[in-house]
């Protein structure tokens, strides 16, 4: 059994890493979060440790390292907002912990370079949570894509539209400088799935980018991925709004759509079964995806491309 510790227990993403943890086999000793609304602790760790102060929460990791005996902390899961990622990742390192951290690892490509050379010093490993790679029909697809082994490249439409009320703008996820705007806050995982299926992003071009809407399209080794991400109620498919759904998700190669709206959410479990056998995904797995939002977001739009996903083209979903 493993001590795992948790930073930011408030938060949206929080209950998913703990139910992970529990179902597991392993137990939280502590968790921290500036906001006091725990109450999920009570369903899975009710004899947790809680801080709402780092400073109290790192001496916390420190006393229990310095014994060095079975109360240590063996890993931290950092939950917290994105531009908090990277100092959240350095403290848990230097308590000699693993850390598991949610996507993004950090906003700025950089920055991983620095963590690389704290995980060599303290000899321990950041791992990150790319679920959608152990999604069974998207394992199936990456399969008989390495089976084809031709030179014929894919034409994929990547659509993900998720509805977030007016408070999302006035939230750190609303943010460009801390959350990495929507491209790094919904848009990572799709983007690191892209490249884990058709491989390396030779040239990209982003032809819409606002606070609530992005679009473009990447050039990649065996596709091109026209893209769209929005988290505006407007752009709902009429079949979500007349059925009350609050997402849509599609993703067609060739004309063929890959089913995965089911079972999309469930699969952190698996994420900390990996991890914890020693197969998780490391720096080196999310650098690719961190690097090319990066890019995106710095991209100068183009209104001239003849590449612009349907929804730019005025074809309805």
């Amino acid at each position: 059994m493993k001590n795992f510790a948790l930073i930011g227990a408030a938060g949206y993403i929080a209950p998913r890493h703990l139910q992970a943890i529990h179902d597991t086999g392993n137990r939280l000793i502590a968790a921290l979060d500036p906001h006091d609304s725990v109450g999920i602790l009570d369903r899975y760790f009710p004899e947790a440790s809680f801080f709402t102060e780092p400073e109290r929460f790192d001496r916390f990791l420190d006393k229990r390292h310095r014994k060095n005996d079975e109360s240590c902390v063996d890993y931290v899961t950092v939950c917290s907002p994105n531009y908090l990622h990277d100092a959240h990742i350095r403290m848990g390192l230097r308590s000699q912990a693993h850390i598991i951290c949610e996507k993004p690892v950090v906003i700025n490509p950089w920055n991983l370079d620095a963590l690389q050379e704290i995980e060599a010093e303290m000899d321990r490993h950041v791992y990150t949570v790319l679920q959608l790679r152990f999604h069974e029909p998207i394992i199936q697809l990456k399969q008989q894509i390495e089976k084809q082994n031709n030179t014929q490249r894919a034409e994929v439409e990547l659509t993900y539209i998720t509805r977030r009320g007016r408070w999302y703008d006035y939230s750190w996820k609303g943010s460009q400088e801390k959350s990495g705007g929507i491209a790094m806050n919904i848009g990572i995982h799709f983007f690191d799935l892209c490249i884990w299926l058709f491989g390396a992003c030779y040239e990209s071009e982003v032809h819409l980018n606002d606070n609530r809407r992005m679009s473009g399209v990447l050039e990649l080794e065996r596709a091109r991925v026209r893209w769209f991400l929005s988290i505006d109620s407007d752009d709902l498919p009429a079949s979500c709004l007349e059925s009350g759904k609050p997402a849509y998700r599609s993703m067609t190669i060739d004309g063929k759509a890959l089913e995965f709206s089911s079972g999309f959410t469930d699969l952190h479990t698996v994420v900390y079964q990996e991890i914890l056998a020693g197969r998780g995904f490391t720096i080196k797995d999310a650098r690719p995806s961190i690097q090319l939002v990066y890019d995106l977001r710095h991209a100068l739009p183009s209104q001239s491309s003849d590449r612009k996903h349907p929804l730019l083209t005025g074809r309805a979903l």
